[in-house]
């Protein structure tokens, strides 16, 4: 299970998972030694507290993936920052996402050829609990980026 996780991100842990239905929970913590700051780019290891944070992912063995971080709070040590502290992102990620990029670009592969209804169905049976507002801001997201 660590090399898939490791397929993800090369600082993620494997930590436990669990099956039930339909549906792998994986449960992951980064590695990383120290995190940069968001909002400054200042380099810190000084931890200020750690919460879960959830997200879906692609499919496994025909089941759906939720993956749960161990999500770390960081102190900025920059004094001049505007902000003290900061929380770890990940590049397979976006800010606030609740899907990985992988999994949302396969939403809009899916979602090019169907009716948003459709995909939802298509995607909630097989892929991931996807609703139909979702595909559609997805696919508005997209075609503005590729203005």
């Amino acid at each position: 299970m660590n090399a898939l996780i490791k397929l993800l991100d090369k600082k993620l842990e494997y930590i436990k998972h669990e099956i039930t239905d339909d549906t792998i929970k994986i449960w992951v913590e980064s590695n990383k030694l120290e995190v940069v700051c968001t909002y400054c780019n200042t380099p810190t290891s000084k931890v200020h507290s750690r919460y879960e944070r959830s997200f879906q992912d692609l499919p496994l063995q025909g089941k759906k993936v939720v993956i749960i971080i161990n999500n770390r709070k960081m102190f900025c040590n920059n004094p001049n920052c505007n902000h003290k502290t900061f929380a770890e992102t990940y590049d397979f990620l976006s800010s606030k996402g609740k899907k990985s990029k992988r999994l949302e670009e396969e939403i809009i592969n899916i979602s090019m050829n169907v009716s948003s209804i459709t995909a939802s169905n298509i995607l909630s049976r097989h892929v991931a609990k996807v609703g139909k507002s979702t595909i559609c801001n997805l696919l508005k997201k997209r075609n503005e980026n590729n203005k």
